[in-house]
């Protein structure tokens, strides 16, 4: 009988130990708040986290400028009584001819090419599990504004995206260039449909490729719903 107690006992303790464990795990509670670093934005804090620049700086009471300084500390969840308001994501057809270009639910943008010559694969992007493009091409291959836009993020600051330039082309789509060797343009420049923004450089596997993404209020969604067939 008693070793039957010290048995039961042992298992008791030891699933204590697993649940306290997994209580403890980081990666199961949401980050809360971020503290800005040197060479931040709005625009690529809300990329790391997958969330919209516009809500981000709602939570935040950020000034229309959406001016923030290193060390400032910024809440990644709403306050309390504040709600979220959910933009519908444009859906792909079901079945996306490669005849024409779909058309996009959403027509802030008047037109899309592009980025980069060389073939495509769709990817899951595994720091932030985020659709995109993988472009495999030559390194130094021009890479180009798939729509005409503001740059609003240039920098290696995103871990796994390599030299990194996000584009905003209205209130509601981004456009990201992942793993870049040179970029030619800065942050604040209007750049137009088609504008070499910088090169090819070494993507995953030190091949060079270009990583490519389009985000619609913060989510993610299919370039080739977007993009032209080729």
């Amino acid at each position: 009988m008693r070793a039957a107690f010290a048995v039961r006992n042992a298992v008791l303790a030891v699933a204590a130990v697993l649940a306290l464990a997994a209580c403890g795990d980081p990666y199961r509670k949401p980050v809360a708040t971020y503290t800005v670093r040197a060479g931040d934005t709005v625009y690529s804090i809300a990329w790391r986290h997958r969330m919209d620049y516009r809500v981000l700086a709602r939570w935040n009471n950020l000034p229309p400028d959406y001016r923030i300084d290193v060390g400032q500390v910024l809440r990644l969840t709403a306050p309390r009584g504040m709600e979220v308001s959910r933009a519908r994501v444009p859906a792909r057809p079901a079945q996306p001819s490669r005849v024409s270009p779909p058309a996009p639910v959403d027509r802030s943008v008047a037109a899309w090419s592009w980025p980069a010559d060389g073939t495509s694969s769709v990817v899951r992007h595994t720091p932030t599990s985020s659709q995109g493009l993988l472009i495999s091409g030559s390194e130094g291959t021009p890479v180009r504004a798939a729509a005409a836009g503001r740059v609003v993020y240039s920098g290696s600051g995103l871990r796994g995206f390599g030299n990194l330039l996000i584009i905003k082309h209205s209130n509601v789509f981004l456009s990201a260039y992942g793993h870049n060797r040179d970029v030619t343009v800065s942050e604040g420049q209007d750049v137009i449909l088609g504008q070499t923004i910088g090169s090819m450089g070494l993507g995953p596997g030190q091949k060079p490729a270009l990583y490519f993404e389009i985000r619609y209020n913060g989510t993610p969604v299919d370039p080739l719903a977007y993009l032209p067939p080729r």
